[in-house]
């Protein structure tokens, strides 16, 4: 087993899992979702069990709209949650993510980390890599690291705010689009562009599908806050006054006026959420913390059943709104102020 408990990319990755874990650091203003409610129909008129949440994403079916998102690897310690969630996934048949996989680009020994197939064969498994890094590693680095662990696709995270609140980040971000150009045009699975809870505004998510990127990932404030993150693992001062910034979830899908596929992400925190993700037009929703504390707690089981919870909370939203699939959902009655 290497020893890495002095690499401080490898330490991050704990610190950021404990931290999740342990401490408060979730945005302090609203997603905008319990602003909206759907008309209610007291007929549903309806069989609760034939409602179907199938979605294509990617070329692929599944069995319902969830993306669990990437939170870690890099680490010998966080191996086995990267493993539970697959097995959790695949049994559920949604798509989920790993980490920044830059870790393993430095220390091709900690590959297994984010490594999940060998119990979780089926999954539909996204890759990670930032932004920033396209424009410092080579294409064909980039190409191993999704070969390596075999991704169906890869997730290009935008993190701007925590790389500047962060003492050791990124600070010169020139060129990240055209290396994102770059890499749709070159790499052979599709690119999913997301950020980590500041949001996507509408003009950068236009450059993004015109740079080709398959899915965008609008991921806005009211969930996890990376200032904060931040400002718990090194006392990052900045970090306080910048712990809400960003664009809100809901105001982010709203505005998204693209083409290509819209994951929404960032307080989702429950099916009656997606629902409402869904009918604003997303076509997946995802979250990460709520799947790695049910993980923390119990396992891929813990996953599965947080998985489950979600699913009855969305089919509930469906039956209530006369949805019989999720194409209906994306047309239900909302309530009007």
């Amino acid at each position: 087993m290497p020893d890495d408990s002095n690499d401080p990319t490898s330490l991050r990755k704990v610190q950021h899992v404990k931290i999740v874990l342990e401490k408060n650091v979730q945005h302090t203003t609203p997603t905008g979702f319990d602003d909206i409610n759907f008309l209610h129909y007291a007929l549903p008129e309806m069989n609760f069990s034939e409602i179907n949440t199938e979605v294509k994403f990617l070329g692929r079916k599944f069995s319902l709209p969830f993306f669990i998102l990437s939170m870690t690897g890099g680490h010998e310690t966080v191996e086995k949650i990267n493993k539970d969630i697959a097995i959790a996934c695949e049994k559920k048949n949604i798509v989920m993510g790993v980490g920044s996989q830059r870790a393993m680009i430095e220390k091709p020994e900690l590959t297994k980390t984010f490594k999940v197939k060998d119990v979780a064969p089926n999954v539909f498994l996204c890759g990670n890599i930032g932004g920033y890094q396209l424009t410092k590693y080579s294409f064909e680095k980039i190409e191993k690291m999704v070969s390596d662990i075999e991704a169906d696709a890869l997730c290009v995270h935008l993190n701007p705010l925590q790389e500047i609140i962060q003492p050791e980040g990124d600070s010169d971000w020139r060129g990240v689009l055209k290396a994102i150009e770059k890499t749709c045009s070159k790499l052979g699975i599709p690119i999913i562009a997301k950020e980590v809870g500041a949001g996507i505004n509408a003009e950068v998510c236009k450059e993004l599908e015109q740079a080709g990127v398959a899915a965008i990932d609008i991921s806005g404030t009211g969930g996890t806050s990376w200032a904060a993150i931040e400002i718990q693992r090194k006392d990052a001062q900045a970090g306080n006054l910048y712990w809400n910034w960003g664009v809100p979830t809901v105001t982010a899908l709203k505005e998204a006026a693209v083409k290509i596929p819209l994951i929404a992400s960032g307080g989702v925190r429950n099916g009656l959420h997606v629902a409402k993700a869904i009918r604003l037009g997303a076509t997946l929703a995802g979250a990460a913390s709520p799947f790695l504390k049910a993980q923390n707690t119990d396992g891929s089981e813990g996953v599965k059943k947080e998985i489950e919870k979600w699913e009855n909370e969305l089919k509930i939203a469906m039956f209530l709104t006369r949805s019989k699939d999720l194409t209906a959902l994306k047309k239900a009655k909302m309530l009007t102020n």
